[in-house]
């Protein structure tokens, strides 16, 4: 079956990214998948499970490392991976650090290693809300006792027709993802009155032991506030078609903005500039690591973002003119490789003079290298594209106006800024996948999630020559992880 994956791999012209993802299951065993992902040559987005490794103990930086080069050296792609996105643990990137270091010592070309923006942002909002937790735990408990009494949602539907506090659909979302946790605020700034009064009608209940302090009620209403850009924010991320590194570093740049902002106003209360102070060290960090000239060059071909909206970190220095020379230098035309060794003994004629055949070589180079030049120029020259553009779409418009920057844009917009999809981490999906990912056991693990994956992903498995249907073989094998999930959910009730 994975040479029918390597097969797949083997047509791909462009360069590929990979992305790395860990968890430990309920026999703490700790595995890591790598994903592989490209742009093919109709401009269309491509992704595949590689596969699902168990780290050996002490599943540190180096068994990482030794596990990704083999799963690498297996598809025989470690000369055609361009970037690898980790989950910001210090041994994913101790072990990207190794692998960068093994690629840089075999010349084998431009790699970086890139870390996961949704979970830098996911903790830069733990921060955030840090000093509500307790108050958005107990209305967690009052909104699973609505969810769970059909007579009491009924009560609160009515009250909120009754003030005007908007339409909620039950059952109410729970999970303690970010997603979950901003909807307990909203409840309380939003539909304050009609939870009140059905606290007040069922006081003697557990309900009623759950009313807020009027303190309370106001530090909910600041954090909500607060916080309200980054739920949109948020949502963008999560239903962007194609999440680019640039438009992740423009929302990351709005964030920071947004952070300073409170931190540095007179108005804000103490114990919010704390948080503010704390949410600011995470947004330096990520912005310290992002800062590069490949981060930079991904960004800047994305026709959304160029060079207008790129944030003040990324803009300043040489960035521009490293950029022009990695292009000229990589992307100009094919024949230019050779010419960074310098020129041999047999342009050498008579005395040291250029023959005749190598002037005219000499000026054709030049002028390809101007036009190379020109096309980069020339596509920076242009106003950005509207937020809204498909990225792909734009790029598959204007490949034949920009040849050469257009082969650049295919390797590079293919570099993924999370490691995990953004709604996985931020809402309430996640949970299931975690469960399920928990609960599998280890005999199945592998061959559950990458031909979950290779079937998703349209590739033809065939065993023995004969193309065969999988989606039976799942089921049975998706059957014990179905009778582990049950019985997890039975022993957290």
């Amino acid at each position: 079956m994975q040479e029918d994956v390597m097969a797949t791999l083997e047509k791909v012209s462009s360069k590929v990214s990979i992305i790395l993802d860990f968890w430990s299951s309920y026999e703490q065993i700790f595995y890591m998948s790598v994903t592989c992902q490209w742009i093919d040559e109709n401009w269309s987005f491509q992704q595949v499970l590689l596969d699902i490794c168990q780290i050996p103990y002490p599943c540190g930086g180096s068994e990482i490392y030794h596990s990704l080069e083999k799963v690498l050296k297996m598809y025989n792609i470690e000369s055609r991976v361009l970037s690898c996105t980790h989950d910001n643990s210090q041994n994913a990137v101790h072990a990207c650090h190794t692998l960068k270091e093994e690629l840089d010592g075999q010349k084998l070309g431009m790699f970086c290693y890139i870390p996961c923006a949704a979970r830098t942002l996911n903790l830069i909002i733990e921060d955030g809300l840090r000093a509500t937790k307790p108050v958005i735990s107990k209305v967690r408990e009052f909104v699973l006792e609505l969810n769970s009494s059909a007579k009491m949602s009924e009560d609160f539907i009515q009250l909120t027709a009754t003030y005007q506090e908007g339409s909620w659909k039950f059952p109410l979302e729970t999970s303690a993802r970010w997603s979950g946790n901003y909807q307990m605020l909203d409840i309380v700034c939003k539909a304050g009155k009609s939870m009140d009064g059905v606290m007040r009608k069922y006081e003697e209940t557990i309900v009623g032991r759950m009313a807020l302090s009027t303190a309370e009620k106001n530090a909910v209403s600041i954090v909500h506030k607060y916080l309200e850009p980054f739920y949109k924010t948020t949502n963008n991320i999560c239903t962007n078609k194609l999440l680019t590194i640039g438009l992740v570093l423009f929302f990351m740049d709005h964030i920071s903005e947004m952070i300073t902002l409170c931190r540095d106003s007179r108005h804000s209360s103490d114990w919010l500039k704390n948080a503010a102070e704390d949410m600011a060290t995470k947004s330096r960090s990520y912005t310290t690591q992002v800062g590069n000239i490949f981060i930079f060059m991904t960004a800047i071909l994305d026709p959304r973002i160029k060079c207008e909206l790129i944030p003040e970190s990324l803009s300043s220095g040489n960035y521009l003119e490293e950029a022009r020379t990695l292009f000229i230098r990589n992307y100009s035309n094919s024949h230019f490789s050779s010419m960074t060794s310098g020129y041999g003994a047999q342009e050498i004629e008579d005395g040291g003079g250029v023959s005749f055949a190598e002037e005219i070589a000499r000026k054709k180079r030049r002028v390809s290298l101007s036009n190379a030049t020109d096309e980069l120029t020339q596509y920076l020259s242009e106003p950005p594209a509207p937020i809204p553009t498909d990225v792909l779409e734009w790029w598959k418009v204007n490949s034949t106006r920009y040849p050469r920057l257009s082969v650049m844009a295919r390797d590079f917009l293919a570099v993924q800024p999370t490691s995990v999809a953004p709604e996985d981490l931020f809402c309430s999906k996640g949970d299931e996948i975690d469960k399920q990912r928990f609960c599998m056991p280890h005999d199945s693990t592998q061959a559950i999630l990458c031909i979950r994956s290779w079937m998703q992903g349209g590739i033809k498995l065939k065993c023995k020559s004969d193309e065969i249907d999988y989606e039976r073989v799942m089921e049975m094998a998706g059957a014990t992880t179905a009778e582990n999930t049950a019985g997890l959910d039975k022993k957290q009730r």
